[in-house]
């Protein structure tokens, strides 16, 4: 090898690419030259010198790669071919790509689909068909402009991206994900989902900078807002408390404040003419809290609204996190909780705008704005600490947990529990966290202790999560599209001093996502309770907490919540066993309007702009709500459940009513009601009356008709007869008629007397 680098430097040829293949457990290597343009060397048994053999390409190749489930070598030669090589025929490649008119300088093989990659000086990518031989794919201008080009490519077959540098600048091709027939809400990932509960609409955002409303009692879309921040992604969203003002946090390092007609009252300067990544808005009294990107908070003050453009004001606490912060929550009247990326939790007084206390999976430390007398509380995590270590202990020891755990203990939400009232007398749980390690952990504030954590989802990274506003159900959602759904109810209500590891009741577990869940609400309407989940599959789903179908906003066919059925509440000792994923199952209802205009507008926000030349009003996108949809009945019987196969018995009370788990598992099962007597009807009592035949009616009798013989007899002796006889014949006929009327006006004039 040493001899062949020294002619290599005679000749001025360039050695390209080395590297080492495990499979064919041979050192590979290319030049420029055409001569021994590919060499393979390795090592037999029993043998000090290396074995080679090599490939000829016409004008030498620039890179290569290799697939060890082809057994195939791809080369980006000079001469503007790719040509693809089995490792043990040197003669000849097996098969030559063309279509590049430039020098070929990348290849990589994209396994899983048995496709090539290429990338050519004139700066084309094309996508390859190996079996075929075909280029399938051809991307061109949209790379920049460089004369003199060094490239580096690299394509993560695992998230579907392409990195191509150029120079000092670096592009990023993301692969789309397959269209398949699955109803989306958006065309593009939808980042972040609320619900307004004056209106009983549900609000999304996506990555494409638009913002939509939809009907929940029957998941039609009612209006949109297009380009609400440019071609800014929205990452987020809020409302204020009186839900008459949206506020929309974008990549753009702004936030707006908008009406529901569309119409933008204010922009925040959030990043101050910078692009920021805004994870969180908090709306409070007098107080707009903004986070994301940095160890400070990001306030604006609402006595400040007077103006169009609005400038962020200096949060008096200063930075007391070590890590950017990504999440915070309010408890009145003056608890403010802020999460960081480190996994710290810090404590703060909202009115003075001061933090008092840290809290951590693995140690608490009192900040130094407290008495530094106190002793600081230390939690071990398996391993011996000082009882009362100083500031700077503390420090270290949450600085090399850092170090070792960097993003496994990041907080991403934060939550309280505002409904446990009794939590200041037992010493219970009042605050909820997730985040990085897939763990959801239980926090007294009071007593700044950490009272519970359990894995929700494991090796899925970071994870969300959302309560209902009684606080008895906990929703969490992962990266894998998986929401699980847990009964929270009775869990860390007391104090106590050892750690709870154990997890609390699973009430459900499914998939109704492709890609990560984005933003996950719960809401109650008419007395059931919705989980609305959004996701990067760009689809917004919403089903109920029980077990019922999932629903997907934008469906062809719409549903109606009066048709809902909730479940009654399960035997918690079923509930231990493992739930199976469902599958989804759109049921769609009939339509029912409702309207959503002519609602009061009260907030904070809602002031007058002096400016009104600073902003553009944006018309609402108009739906047509005209669209008739026939009802269908769709239930259809299931012979299985989604529990095990299971039958769940409804109470203990009720031992002969079952709950089935399927299309049925609304219906309850009993016994049959006695029915009444029925009198039977008289035309089974007296039948003969109702359906004896009827006597045959008697037939008059026909003559019968005298024999032709007879006839002709008569006619002929009649001829016979004397005229004399003829004549006295009709004088006694005349006389009998004359005898008939005489009596019969006798007998009229003897009635007229």
């Amino acid at each position: 090898m040493q001899l062949q680098t020294n002619s290599l430097k005679q000749k001025n040829i360039k050695k390209v690419q080395v590297t080492y293949n495990a499979s064919l457990d041979a050192i590979i290597s290319s030049t420029t030259s055409s001569t021994n343009t590919v060499v393979l060397a390795w090592r037999e048994k029993s043998r000090k010198h290396l074995k080679m053999t090599s490939f000829n390409v016409a004008e030498g190749i620039h890179a290569f790669d290799y697939h060890s489930q082809l057994n195939l070598i791809a080369t980006a030669g000079i001469n503007n071919k790719v040509c693809l090589w089995n490792p043990y025929v040197v003669s000849k490649p097996v098969g030559v790509l063309w279509g590049h008119s430039a020098s070929v300088i990348a290849v990589q093989f994209f396994a899983a689909r048995k496709q090539l990659f290429s990338f050519s000086k004139d700066k084309v990518l094309r996508l390859w068909d190996i079996q075929y031989q075909l280029s399938i794919q051809r991307i061109a201008c949209s790379f920049p402009k460089s004369q003199d080009l060094r490239c580096l490519f690299h394509f993560d077959e695992a998230h579907g991206r392409l990195f191509i540098s150029f120079n000092n600048q670096l592009a990023l091709l993301a692969m789309k994900s397959e269209a398949s027939t699955r109803v989306k809400s958006h065309k593009t990932a939808v980042t972040c989902v609320l619900y307004n509960s004056v209106l009983k609409q549900v609000i999304s955002s996506d990555v494409g900078s638009t913002v939509s409303f939809w009907m929940i009692d029957t998941g039609q879309k009612i209006k949109q807002f297009t380009g609400c921040h440019g071609n800014a992604e929205i990452s987020t969203m809020a409302l204020d408390a009186n839900e008459t003002r949206l506020l929309t946090g974008s990549t753009d390092g702004t936030i707006k404040v908008w009406d529901f007609s569309g119409y933008c009252h204010h922009t925040l300067n959030v990043g101050r003419e910078g692009v920021v990544d805004i994870s969180q808005i908090l709306v409070l009294k007098k107080t707009i809290l903004v986070t994301g990107w940095e160890r400070a908070i990001t306030v604006f003050r609402l006595q400040n609204f007077n103006h169009f453009f609005i400038q962020p004001e200096k949060w008096k606490g200063g930075i007391e996190h070590r890590g950017d912060i990504l999440c915070a929550a309010f408890l009145p009247p003056q608890t403010l909780v802020t999460g960081s990326y480190d996994g710290e939790i810090v404590l703060w007084n909202n009115s003075t705008e001061k933090a008092h206390y840290v809290l951590h999976p693995d140690y608490q430390r009192l900040l130094k704005s407290k008495s530094d007398t106190e002793p600081q509380k230390l939690l071990g995590a398996g391993r011996s600490r000082s009882p009362h270590p100083g500031p700077n202990q503390a420090a270290l020891g949450a600085h090399s947990l850092e170090t070792h755990t960097e993003g496994n203990d990041a907080v991403v939400g934060l939550h309280f529990l505002e409904a446990r009232k009794t939590t200041a007398k037992t010493g219970g749980a009042n605050l909820v966290s997730c985040g990085g390690s897939g763990y959801v952990r239980f926090w007294d504030t009071r007593k700044k202790q950490l009272l519970a954590e359990f894995l929700a989802h494991g090796g899925v990274g970071s994870i969300i999560m959302s309560t209902d506003k009684s606080n008895q159900y906990l929703a969490t959602g992962d990266l894998d599209g998986q929401l699980k759904i847990w009964d929270i109810e009775e869990y860390c209500l007391n104090s106590s001093k050892s750690k709870i590891t154990q997890a609390p009741t699973l009430i459900r577990s499914f998939r109704p996502h492709e890609d990560q869940t984005s933003s996950l609400e719960m809401c109650k309407l008419g007395g059931h309770l919705l989980i609305i989940s959004s996701s990067a599959d760009c689809s917004i789903c919403v089903t109920d907490v029980c077990g019922a179908s999932v629903w997907i906003f934008g469906q062809a066919k719409h549903w109606q919540t009066e048709n809902w059925f909730s479940l009654p509440k399960r035997d918690t000792n079923l509930m231990k066993s493992e739930i199976q994923e469902e599958s989804i199952r759109e049921i769609p209802l009939l339509s029912k309007r409702e309207s959503w205009l002519d609602l009061p507008e009260h907030s904070l926000l809602d002031k007058k702009n002096k400016d009104d030349t600073t902003f553009n009003v944006r018309s609402s996108e108009v739906i047509n709500l005209g669209i008739k949809y026939k009802e269908r009945n769709i239930f259809r019987k299931k012979t299985h459940n989604l529990y095990n196969g299971e039958v769940m018995q409804k109470s203990p009370a009720s031992p002969k009513t079952y709950c089935y788990e399927g299309a049925f598992r609304s219906l309850s099962i009993g016994a049959l009601k006695e029915l009444l007597e029925v009198k039977k009807p008289a035309f089974l009592l007296d039948p003969e009356t109702y359906f004896r035949e009827k006597p045959e009616e008697a037939c008059s009798q026909i003559p019968e008709l005298p024999l032709l013989s007879e006839t002709l007899k008569a006619v002929f002796d009649e001829k016979n007869l004397f005229p004399k006889e003829i004549l006295d014949r009709e004088r006694r006929a005349k006389q009998l008629c004359q005898e008939t009327s005489s009596e019969v006006k006798i007998k009229r004039n003897k009635k007229q007397l």
